[in-house]
């Protein structure tokens, strides 16, 4: 027990010195050599705590991954992907444009489409759509799905996720077995009184109710909610996601307040998290080994719990 509390208290209260050691600007571009000085640096080494060892010891799927239209990109995404060993990341191009008509929600999809086959060792690809253009985001889920893709990416703010425009979407993807995956927001407010949304985010973006909603309505869908990690409420959608097993999280997200992980675990069950980084690499990884859970549990959220759900459709990873 005194070990695990050491190990929350080394990510915890030392979350710079973690970003140094795993993913820090210098590290990007470090070379064998200076790998060697950092460790020898390394202050968890003394300690006879070897980080990166933990670090590699588990099998990873990142969840919730993005591509983007940069010369870097999904080059840098692969280099962290290797250094902090995610054996596949599920890439896709967020549809962050309006109106998100069909020619740009297949230019996205095109990117990833690209990016999947060049690098089919370490990239799996999710979609895009927008429901409001019905048939051609039908006609774009059999494309992708025809080049390889297994599900939907990260769907964005056009509609949102229980809007009736959703439900043959949401119907041919549970016909498909694929998971639906949709951002969402949950602000926080003060002293405990969550605000409602306001000028300031976008009127159709979902929120925990939205996904409550929709999973009652179709308790065979498989839905993602991202990032709970991101700075909203995690502990609102946590526990209201409770009785809904349908609902999945990813841990995605920058913030690593110390006992999400495992406050997620205890109202959610050990089955129903997915290890995702959405860019935030080495804070994506620590918040899962800083927490209080075993080995098997922690192997669960960065790896088979996701693939065991590719599984029932028969996309996952060997």
């Amino acid at each position: 027990m005194l070990n695990n509390i050491n190990r929350r208290k080394f990510f915890a209260g030392a979350s710079a010195g973690a970003a140094g050691i795993l993913m820090g600007s210098h590290l990007k571009a470090m070379a064998a050599p200076a790998r060697e000085r950092q460790k020898e640096e390394n202050p968890s080494a003394k300690s006879g705590y070897d980080i990166m060892k933990d670090v590699m010891k588990y099998r990873k799927i990142d969840t919730h991954a993005h591509i983007y239209f940069t010369d870097n990109s999904p080059g840098e995404q692969l280099d962290y992907g290797e250094r902090l060993g995610i054996e596949k990341q599920v890439i896709s191009r967020y549809l962050d444009v309006f109106p998100g008509t069909p020619e740009q929600f297949r230019k996205y999809n095109d990117l990833t489409i690209k990016a999947i086959k060049k690098y089919p060792a370490h990239l799996l690809g999710g979609f895009v759509l927008n429901p409001a253009y019905q048939k051609e985001s039908l006609e774009e889920i059999k494309r992708c799905s025809d080049e390889g893709m297994i599900g939907t990416g990260e769907l964005y703010y056009q509609v949102k996720i229980n809007d009736p425009l959703y439900f043959p979407i949401i119907e041919k993807l549970i016909d498909l077995k694929m998971i639906i995956f949709s951002h969402a927001e949950c602000q926080l407010g003060v002293g405990g009184y969550r605000m409602k949304y306001n000028g300031n985010k976008a009127p159709n973006t979902s929120i925990p109710e939205d996904f409550v909603d929709i999973a009652k309505r179709y308790p065979e869908g498989i839905f993602q909610y991202a990032h709970i990690g991101m700075g909203g409420d995690w502990e609102y959608e946590c526990k209201l996601f409770k009785d809904y097993p349908n609902i999945y999280v990813d841990t995605s997200g920058s913030n690593n307040a110390e006992n999400m992980i495992d406050f997620a675990v205890e109202l959610l069950g050990e089955d129903r998290l997915f290890y995702g980084a959405d860019n935030s690499y080495y804070q994506s990884v620590g918040k899962i080994l800083a927490s209080n859970l075993t080995d098997a549990q922690k192997q669960k959220i960065f790896f088979d719990n996701y693939n065991n759900v590719l599984r029932k459709g028969g996309r996952h990873v060997d």
